[in-house]
């Protein structure tokens, strides 16, 4: 079982860069990284017991370095592991003032 995310920013039309990442099971944050170039984490975690567990990324850091006001401080993605052995990819496409995000492959 492996992590990955990917952030895109909806504004712009281009890959979030520098937005910072935490994993975060029930003992508390588990991993932590930071968007590259292409507004991906690659490999968050690469084992993960099922379980529930929680992405945390710093939408406030972001837009105050693009120089924009957003209305989420931060986004949680709240997400469970029932397989194990799968990877889990969890995009988010983010604005200053709505998020989405989808279970990817």
């Amino acid at each position: 079982m492996s992590l990955s995310t990917h952030v895109l920013d909806a504004t712009t039309g281009r890959p979030a860069t520098g937005v910072a990442v935490s994993l975060q099971g029930s003992d508390g944050e588990m991993a932590a990284g930071v968007t590259d170039d292409d507004g991906r984490v690659g490999e968050l975690a690469a084992e993960l017991a099922a379980g529930t567990y929680r992405l945390r990324f710093d939408t406030a850091g972001y837009f105050t370095a693009q120089g924009v006001t957003g209305f989420y401080p931060e986004v949680v993605i709240t997400f469970e592991v029932t397989d194990a052995q799968a990877h889990h990819h969890v995009p988010l496409l983010l604005s200053p003032y709505a998020y989405s995000t989808y279970r990817g492959s």
